[in-house]
């Protein structure tokens, strides 16, 4: 059952791949909205920036798990 969820094709690839880019992009908006509240180019909480980084945990995790508890 789990296999069938992690290889669901969406426009010919599996989810997993998906999941993988929105991981990937993810983890670089989370860097990129540090990066701009450090050099004071965006005035915005850093609440916003632990948000992102929570949910991009997240996102990784289920990531990490669909791929993982394929060979379980």
């Amino acid at each position: 059952m789990l296999q069938d969820i992690t290889y669901m094709l969406i426009f010919g690839k599996p989810l997993i791949f998906y999941l993988g880019l929105a991981v990937l992009l993810s983890f670089l908006a989370t860097a990129t909205l540090g990066y701009l509240i450090h050099t004071g180019r965006v005035r915005t909480d850093l609440k916003w920036h632990l948000r992102l980084a929570a949910f991009s945990i997240l996102l990784a995790l289920v990531h990490g798990a669909l791929g993982a508890l394929l060979y379980i």
